[in-house]
């Protein structure tokens, strides 16, 4: 297994994509368990790296350094933390990427992060950052043996004022040093593959790999989207509403829809496909093993 850097990964000469699985933090001993047994069944498939979460306004900040350090111990799988601005000094942002260096993090995700709930809008900490492409810029001045990922917006980020002006700060996080650039969940890729030509066009050199969550239930999929801004086929969202009753015909309408999805941006070229896996492994697995990219299948 490689080592996980993110400046290596995409550059390895493979014919197979680079997958990747986000999980999160859980919050209760039974989700502990049942996050392992998650990764216990896609441990298999061999990502490449893992990245975990780091929670609102930083309040996991330790629990993902101790989960990076337990699950890069326990599978031998490359860790990726993210890492956001919020909430935190120079001398704490330094302090713990110092700790995550010594726990073997291999890539950091650097995020700006959400303002607290109760907030209005996002304020830095006394001498802190205030955005993305600082907070890269300030761990390659730190500490500089990590891979560094960023997130891009195919539909541009809810708090921008316009799509240029959002390709702008992508562009500033990749010219700060950013290795690599993973995606906010989209389900139209017409969206996604004009956005990435909107990249190229403006000198972004650095692989764009899409994150893709799968459907697996419709609800909490409009809650996402709504948040996040993801425009939602009607094609798909009538399926979804009239199975809204069928948790298994739900799941099986967004597998299906996912591997359609998938297989278009592999033929696009993309250079991975990140999965959003919400600590659940049936959809995944399913999808991995329809593209093939079990490595049981590959072999």
């Amino acid at each position: 297994m490689s080592d996980g850097h993110l400046s290596e990964l995409f550059t390895q000469s493979t014919q197979q994509p680079v997958v990747s699985i986000e999980i999160f933090p859980p919050k209760t001993e039974a989700g502990d368990a049942s996050l392992v047994q998650t990764l216990d069944e896609l441990m298999p498939y061999d990502p490449a790296f893992v990245s975990c979460t780091y929670g609102a306004g930083g309040t996991t900040r330790t629990r993902t350094l101790d989960l990076c350090e337990r699950f890069a111990a326990q599978y031998g799988v490359p860790m990726t933390a993210h890492f956001t601005c919020v909430g935190s000094s120079r001398t704490e942002l330094r302090e713990w990427l110092q700790e995550a260096s010594v726990r073997g993090v291999a890539n950091i995700m650097a995020l700006r992060g959400d303002a607290p709930k109760d907030a209005e809008g996002f304020t830095p900490a006394d001498d802190g950052l205030s955005y993305a492409s600082e907070l890269v810029e300030f761990i390659r001045a730190e500490v500089d043996d990590f891979g560094i990922g960023v997130a891009g917006y195919p539909e541009t980020h809810p708090e921008a004022t316009d799509a240029d002006s959002d390709l702008g700060y992508l562009k500033a996080k990749v010219d700060c040093g950013a290795d690599a650039i993973f995606t906010q969940l989209f389900y139209d890729n017409n969206l996604f593959l004009a956005w990435r030509d909107r990249c190229l066009a403006a000198g972004i050199d650095v692989p764009i790999v899409p994150g893709v969550m799968p459907i697996t239930n419709f609800a909490r999929i409009q809650r996402i989207t709504a948040m996040c801004g993801a425009a939602f086929p009607a094609e798909l969202a009538a399926k979804l509403e009239a199975a809204q009753d069928d948790d298994l015909a739900q799941m099986e309408i967004g597998i299906d829809y996912a591997v359609r999805q998938c297989r278009h941006l592999l033929d696009e070229g993309v250079p991975g496909l990140h999965f959003y896996a919400l600590n659940k492994s049936r959809a995944c697995a399913s999808i991995l093993d329809a593209l093939g990219l079990s490595p049981a299948m590959a072999s």
